[in-house]
């Protein structure tokens, strides 16, 4: 299945005392770059974040956001509280309310949720850990799901327009061998009429480097191939595929311009500008496909 880089997922749940909010979202990047938007004390678990995340995406610009909320607890005198940055956090209060009189007391809830006045103990941190983890594992279930049900979409649209590209192919390569015979049938009764004795082995001469010249069955085949390697690598969904389809753009691209450089009549132009139409917006939607 084709994964689209553009993605988002959340999840929350308590753990302990702690309220957890995770937010995982994505949009198209050339490698896969992951940024994390925590609190310091998550800080050293950014590692074990990181692997969960590696083996679930390979492409694209993420942005992991936790947020932890504190709730208060049923017995106060279980909390592991920092006394001296209470103490300090009183002072500080207390000398800033002197010189701006407006300024209220800190409450409790105000002091419980300042930083660093409840000191995590090992089994905190496990239950926190645990948490992130837990919920981490559960956002990035639902940021696959939404990611395969953008990719199915684009699957579609790029199926399509291979289908359509393969209809203009097919029509050219039937087309062009009576596109080239009628106009090397007007090109030799111009040149008769504009010279009086022509020779026929020197005319036939240039006829054979006209051709060499105007002749795109290899561009059609050519063609022909890329578009079957992009609709292969489409429909068996081995792994990243991204990266090839956009080189393969590249390539459809390329020919369709040679076509066009070559046509001998109005049709090969008009077949060059709708495979070109065809390809821009292919180009697009690869842009976002994993």
């Amino acid at each position: 299945m084709l994964y689209s880089m553009t993605g988002y997922a959340n999840a929350s749940g308590q753990f302990g005392n702690r309220q957890i909010n995770i937010e995982l979202r994505a949009v198209n990047h050339r490698y896969l770059d992951i940024q994390f938007k925590v609190v310091e004390e998550l800080r050293r678990f950014e590692g074990q974040m990181r692997e969960l995340i590696n083996a679930q995406v390979a492409r694209g610009k993420l942005e992991c956001r936790v947020q932890i909320k504190q709730l208060p607890s049923q017995n106060t005198e279980d909390l592991p509280i920092d006394h001296k940055l209470v103490k300090q956090l009183a002072v500080f209060n207390q000398q800033i309310r002197r010189q701006y009189k407006d300024l209220g007391k800190l409450t409790v809830a105000d002091i419980l949720h300042f930083p660093g006045v409840i000191v995590a103990t090992t089994e905190d941190e496990e239950v926190l850990l645990n948490g992130v983890l837990t919920l981490l594992k559960q956002v990035l279930t639902e940021f696959k799901t939404t990611r395969a049900r953008e990719g199915e979409k684009l699957q579609q649209h790029l199926l399509s327009r291979l289908d359509d590209m393969s209809d203009i192919v097919a029509a050219m390569q039937q087309l062009f061998p009576q596109l080239l015979q009628d106009y090397m049938n007007k090109a030799e009764t111009r040149l008769r009429e504009a010279v009086a004795q022509v020779d026929a082995e020197r005319l036939k001469q240039e006829f054979v480097l006209f051709m060499q010249k105007a002749d795109v069955d290899e561009e059609l085949n050519r063609l022909t191939t890329h578009i079957a390697e992009a609709r292969r690598l489409i429909e068996e969904h081995r792994g990243s595929v991204g990266k090839r389809l956009d080189f393969l753009m590249q390539e459809l691209n390329r020919e369709a311009n040679t076509l066009g450089s070559k046509a001998i009549a109005i049709e090969c132009t008009q077949a060059s500008v709708g495979l070109k139409v065809l390809i821009e917006q292919m180009r697009e939607q690869v842009q976002n496909i994993e």
